[in-house]
């Protein structure tokens, strides 16, 4: 390994790993550099981990909206394939195996240097090794940052002494708790209710300041959502603001209101956290601890210094971070070669407006573009049509009393939909769809004439473009 490289990439998640991969394949010589698990954040304590709990309680619910269908959920083997998706080993550093990983970057090939990385004045990266040693980096024309985030642990009297889980610890746990308070309404804190109440928690309980879960959603997704929540046992109070928390034989959470909660764990689900603040931005005049801005073509600074991923705080998603690390590595590469650097494919436009997302409950929770309430706040003249998925006949087919609700934002101007959200079983395939729709700017009118097939979910577009008018 030399310490002298076209590209060095700060971060190992797969952001990292795609920025590093494309400038690679662009021809140029690149160092990654991660000083926990080359997989990052999503392999082992989130995207992986919690569907991987989520999808047998998923489909238990579903089986029992059946008529002739039995299914029971056995917690153990449940747990058990988890392990065998984040590489569980609690004999290895950070509990994971991470070998497949690093095979994928030695194939490509990628050197790997394991430490905490940190700028050191322009283009050089420090890295203080596993055993306390140091050595210094050096890159020819790029440093991609790639550090991600942390879970935000709030300033709340109490909580950091009752030892609460994070994301982190509720993905690997071993077993349910008997009885879990969730703070926080968001995707974590609803899917890790969800799945932990599947698993054999006898009470979960979330605490959400504002007054509704998904506060980012259509009001229509979070009211089906709690709804299907309140009928499986799982208590969801709005309104709700924790002011302190203890922790003896048992938690116990104080409300503004005087009452107190009791549980055996506290999940705290209140966001995420910028990792910048050893990354050394100080030393190329950047301020260190808050998310790193940068320009469409992931440009943080001079010509050389490059961000991708949660660490931008443009899109706090796995996907929208290795679509911004293709970009940036895309881009790097056709830099470093006098190539042009303008095309469509070098810029990053979809995480300004065309986000997809899913919320793995059940219901899933879909959406893309903007909600009724950011277009809104956005100035244009739109129109939202909304529809009944149980009314749809593949829905019907699909389990008993089938809930769901569908959602569309028109642009009345440009006739073209700017805004999707669907809510319902199996409705997370709908979404890319939609995503292509929107992405491409098609007219009402030739939407149209993509008919769906039937009996199928999808023709839920059709009623959707009828409920319109067309």
């Amino acid at each position: 390994m030399t310490d002298t490289y076209d590209v060095i990439v700060i971060g190992g998640g797969p952001p990292g790993e795609n920025a590093a991969a494309r400038a690679q394949r662009g021809g140029l010589t690149v160092a990654l550099v991660e000083h926990e698990l080359v997989g990052g954040e999503c392999s082992y304590w989130a995207c992986m981990p919690s569907k991987a709990l989520l999808r047998p309680v998923e489909i238990v619910a579903q089986a029992r909206r059946l008529p002739g269908v039995t299914a029971e959920l056995d917690p153990v083997p449940v747990f058990a394939r988890r392990d065998t998706f984040v590489g569980r080993d609690r004999a290895k550093p950070f509990g994971h195996d991470d070998g497949g990983q690093v095979r994928w970057l030695a194939g490509v090939p990628i050197d790997l240097v394991r430490g905490h990385g940190a700028l050191a004045g322009e283009r050089t990266v420090t890295v203080t090794l596993p055993d306390g040693g140091s050595r210094t980096l050096t890159a020819t024309h790029a440093v991609v940052l790639a550090t991600g985030t942390t879970a935000t642990v709030p300033a709340l009297p109490g909580l950091r002494e009752a030892r609460p889980w994070t994301s982190r610890e509720v993905t690997n746990a071993e077993k349910a708790p008997r009885r879990l308070i969730v703070l926080g309404g968001g995707v974590v804190g609803c899917e890790m209710a969800q799945a932990m109440r599947g698993l054999g928690s006898e009470e979960v309980t979330i605490l959400q300041r504002g007054p509704r879960l998904l506060p980012r959603a259509e009001p229509a997704a979070a009211e089906l959502l709690t709804r299907q929540f309140q009928e499986t046992g799982i208590t969801v109070l709005t309104g709700a603001e924790a002011t302190a928390v203890s922790r003896a034989a048992e938690v116990t959470v104080t409300l503004a209101d005087g009452r107190e909660l009791v549980a055996d764990e506290i999940l705290v689900a209140t966001g995420r956290t910028p990792a910048t603040g050893s990354l050394g931005l100080e030393t190329v005049g950047l301020e260190p601890g808050g998310y790193v801005r940068v320009d469409d073509s992931m440009l943080v600074l001079g010509d050389w210094l490059y961000a991708c991923g949660d660490v931008t705080g443009r899109n706090l998603l796995t996907h929208m971070g290795k679509y911004q690390a293709r970009v940036a590595g895309d881009v790097i590469a056709a830099r470093a070669a006098g190539r042009p650097d303008d095309l469509p494919g070098h810029r990053a436009v979809a995480d300004h407006t065309w986000t997809p997302q899913v919320v793995f409950t059940d219901p899933q929770v879909c959406w893309v573009g903007l909600t009724s309430a950011d277009a809104g706040e956005r100035g244009l003249r739109t129109r939202t049509v909304e529809y009944d998925v149980g009314a749809v006949a593949g829905a019907a087919l699909l389990a008993e009393d089938y809930r769901g609700h569908a959602t569309l934002v028109v642009d009345e101007d440009r006739k073209v939909v700017v805004g999707a959200t669907f809510v319902g079983q199996d409705l997370a395939e709908l979404l890319h769809s939609a995503t292509v729709a929107i992405v491409g700017e098609v007219p009402l009118d030739r939407l149209w004439h993509a008919v769906p097939s039937y009996p199928t979910v999808s023709e839920v577009w059709l009623r959707l473009l009828e409920e319109y008018g067309l």
